[in-house]
C-alpha cells in the first residue's frame, strides 16, 4: 500500500514542482512532511496509523529527496553521471549507517520507535540545512530549466518523452536492473536460509557483506567515472554480473557464496546512478519530466517483488531467483547504441 498509493501520489510531483521556485517550495514542504511521517511512525499505536504514516512518507520523500536530485542534475548537465555517483555513494553510506544506528539505539536500551525519532532528528537537521543554503544555480542544456512550466505544458512534455525511445529505454532498463539490486536484497536472507540452508547469523552476515560491498562499489565508481565513460562501466558491470550471479546461485559453500556475493554487489553498484543519469541526460533541461518518469518507473518496479514471490510460490524460490539471470543481459542489451555524455566543459569541477 505505501509503495502503490504513495507512488501514485508522487507521480505528478515533478510536473507540479517544475521550475526552480516551485521546486524549492516543494522540497521544503516535502521535508516537513518527511519529518512528520517519521514522527508518526514512532508514535503510531495502531496499524492504520502506521500504514498512513508510511504511505505519506513516499511522496514526501519524492519531494524532499528526488527534487533535490533533479536540482543537482540541472546544475551539472554535463557531469550528471559523476554527480549521480556521488549521490548514490551518499545513499549507500546511509544504508550502511542505518543498521548501525539501530544497533546503537538497541544497545542503549531503546527500541525501534526511538530509532525513528533519531531519524526524524537527522531529517530535521537536513531540512534546516536546505533552508539555509542558497539554491543550486541552474545550467540549462537544451530545453530551458530556469522557468516554471505550466502544468498542461509539463504533461505534454511527459507524453512527448514517452514517445521517445531513447528516454523510455533508460526508464525500462532501470526497472529491470533493480531486480538484481533492491529486489534481490529483499529475498537474499530468505534464500540463504530456506534454499541454501545456511544459519540465520550467516544470512545476516550476507546482508552486511552486500551493503558493505555496494558501498565500496559506489566509492570506486566516483573515481572510475572520472577516467572511463559511463556506458563502458555499465557494459563491463553487466558482463561481470552475467557471470557472477549464476556463480553465486551455484556456489556450494557459504564462504564461496559470500565472496561471490560481495563481488556481485560491487559490480552492480554502478547500475542505478548511471541509468538515472542517462534518464536525466535524455531529457536535457527537463528534469521535472525525468522525476515524473522515475516515479512511474518506481511504481511499475513495485511489481518486481510480487512477480518474484508469485514465481517462488509456484515453482520455488530457487527457480524464482534463477529467472533473474536474464537481468544483466537486459542491461547489456539496453545499453546498446548508447554514446558518451557530452564532453566536460572547461571551468567546471
Amino acid at each position: 500500500m505505501p509503495l502503490l498509493v504513495g507512488g501514485a501520489l508522487e507521480l505528478p510531483l515533478g510536473i507540479v514542482a517544475s521550475g526552480p521556485v516551485r521546486r524549492r517550495r516543494a522540497v521544503l514542504a516535502g521535508g516537513i512532511i518527511f519529518i512528520l511521517s517519521l514522527l508518526a511512525v514512532a508514535g503510531a499505536r495502531s496499524f492504520l496509523v502506521l500504514l498512513a504514516a508510511f504511505t505519506a512518507f513516499f511522496p514526501a520523500s519524492g519531494a524532499f529527496v528526488s527534487l533535490t536530485q533533479a536540482e543537482l542534475m540541472d546544475a551539472w548537465p554535463d557531469r550528471q553521471a559523476q554527480v549521480m555517483a556521488r549521490w548514490d555513494l551518499a545513499g549507500s553510506t546511509g544504508a550502511v549507517a542505518g543498521p548501525l544506528l539501530l544497533t546503537a539505539v538497541l544497545a542503549a536500551g531503546g527500541g525501534w520507535r526511538t530509532a525513528y525519532l533519531a531519524l526524524a532528528a537527522a531529517a530535521a537537521v537536513a531540512w534546516l540545512g536546505t533552508c539555509l543554503r542558497d539554491p543550486v544555480p541552474v545550467v540549462a542544456r537544451g530545453a530551458s530549466a530556469a522557468t516554471d512550466v505550466p502544468d498542461a505544458s509539463g504533461w505534454r512534455q511527459v507524453l512527448a518523452a514517452l514517445r521517445d525511445w531513447s528516454t523510455v529505454r533508460w526508464a525500462l532498463v532501470a526497472v529491470v536492473a533493480d531486480l538484481l539490486v533492491d529486489v534481490l536484497t529483499g529475498f537474499l536472507a530468505l534464500y540463504l536460509v530456506d534454499v541454501a540452508h545456511l544459519p540465520p547469523p550467516v544470512a545476516a552476515l550476507a546482508i552486511a557483506v552486500r551493503l558493505g560491498a555496494g558501498l565500496a562499489g559506489d566509492a570506486a565508481l566516483v573515481v572510475v567515472l572520472e577516467r572511463v565513460a559511463d556506458v563502458t562501466v555499465l557494459r563491463v558491470s553487466a558482463v561481470a554480473a552475467a557471470l557472477l550471479y549464476p556463480g553465486f546461485l551455484l556456489a556450494p559453500g557459504p564462504v564461496a557464496k559470500l565472496i561471490i556475493l560481495a563481488v556481485l554487489s560491487a559490480a552492480t553498484a554502478p547500475w542505478y546512478p548511471i541509468l538515472q543519469a542517462r534518464l536525466y541526460g535524455s531529457l536535457p533541461g527537463r528534469s521535472s519530466v525525468a522525476v515524473t518518469l522515475s516515479s512511474a518507473a518506481a511504481l511499475a518496479g513495485g511489481l518486481g517483488p510480487l512477480a518474484v514471490g508469485l514465481i517462488a510460490q509456484a515453482f520455488g524460490l530457487s527457480w524464482a531467483l534463477a529467472v533473474l539471470v536474464v537481468v544483466p543481459v537486459a542491461v547489456l542489451a539496453g545499453s546498446a547504441g548508447a554514446g558518451r555524455f557530452p564532453a566536460r566543459p572547461a571551468g567546471r569541477e
